[in-house]
């Protein structure tokens, strides 16, 4: 720092401001310093200024989630996309870890608490009871959910509102089509959004007098999508229409359906939900739902940051997920002439 200050005719204190983008600086200031530090070859040393500052610029990503399933599920690549675009230019990094269980998540929060390796944590899967938020306040360890608003938790919760909202737009989209044999092929019941989509998705055909063929509860792995799918196929009154809790599963059911020798729309129309990269690359296209993953994983970044004391606006997300119509629904099939 001495040799930057020097040669950049600055004090130390103003090299140290430069870096941590701090302090009353001018622009031309700021980068004849940090010109100064490439030419020399030197930066800061992050275990040194975490020792000072008692912050490691790290936070913690749990997924409880097998490796098989989220390897087969670009949801949490676009989360963690959106988080990322948030930590990178701020210096922060992102610490991952997968769990397979409760006890195992809490025994690891309780464990980086302790060794202090991490600033705050990002909490996934929202839980229609869910012990975490009042674990972390207690460890004293800054947190966000992800989820449904909540003003009651004991963290805050980042989310597109109004989580029924596009399971409604779905079911209206569906019977508008013609179609009334609607299956639903969900999450764990365990989560927030499942009971959320769940009960948007029964209200919405009540409403319209029609009942659902099933809704059948997965752990979200290709395995149970593809099972839940040949389940409801191998009826003798099947669905016309499958929706599904995230696009992997729709394709994956959409896939079985095919092999069943069925044709999409024409005999059976999909929906997922997430509007992840991959369904505009089906053919045909997949129908979903937006629920915007890479904004509220950027969301609740800044929001993290902000606890951890970062001068960071949080983005208010005040928008609800949305139907985005694609290819592979259609019109009801008709049935044969007898």
């Amino acid at each position: 720092m001495k040799a930057v200050a020097a040669a950049a005719g600055v004090s130390t204190a103003a090299v140290s401001q430069a870096f941590n983008d701090k302090g009353r600086l001018s622009p031309a200031t700021r980068r004849r310093i940090l010109d100064t530090a490439l030419e020399l070859g030197w930066s800061p040393s992050a275990p040194a200024a975490a020792l000072r500052s008692a912050r490691t610029r790290t936070l913690a990503l749990v997924v409880r989630r097998p490796t098989d399933v989220l390897g087969a599920d670009p949801h949490f690549s676009e989360l963690i996309t959106g988080i990322e675009g948030e930590l990178a230019p701020r210096g922060y990094g992102l610490l991952l870890h997968l769990v397979a269980g409760a006890q195992e998540e809490n025994v690891l929060y309780e464990r980086l608490a302790a060794e202090g390796r991490v600033d705050g944590a990002v909490l996934t899967d929202a839980r229609a009871v869910d012990p975490r938020p009042a674990l972390l306040a207690r460890l004293g360890l800054p947190a966000v959910l992800l989820g449904a608003p909540d003003r009651a938790a004991a963290v805050p919760s980042v989310g597109l509102g109004r989580q029924g909202a596009g399971v409604e737009e779905v079911v209206a989209h569906l019977l508008q089509l013609g179609h009334r044999r609607i299956a639903y092929v969900a999450g764990p019941e365990e989560l927030q959004h499942t009971r959320l989509r769940h009960g948007a998705f029964d209200a919405a055909l009540r409403k319209a007098g029609v009942r659902p063929v099933a809704v059948l509860h997965t752990d979200f792995s290709e395995v149970s999508a593809v099972a839940a799918t040949v389940a409801l196929l191998d009826t003798a009154d099947r669905p016309t229409a499958i929706v599904y809790a995230n696009d992997s599963m729709a394709v994956c059911g959409m896939g079985a359906a095919q092999r069943a020798g069925l044709r999409v729309p024409k005999d059976l129309s999909v929906v997922g939900y997430d509007n992840l990269p991959l369904g505009r690359w089906l053919h045909p296209r997949l129908t979903t739902v937006d629920q915007q993953v890479q904004r509220v994983g950027a969301a609740a970044a800044r929001v993290l940051l902000a606890r951890c004391g970062e001068d960071v606006e949080a983005e208010r997300l005040d928008d609800r997920p949305r139907l985005v119509v694609r290819e592979s629904t259609g019109p009801v099939p008709r049935r044969p002439a007898p």
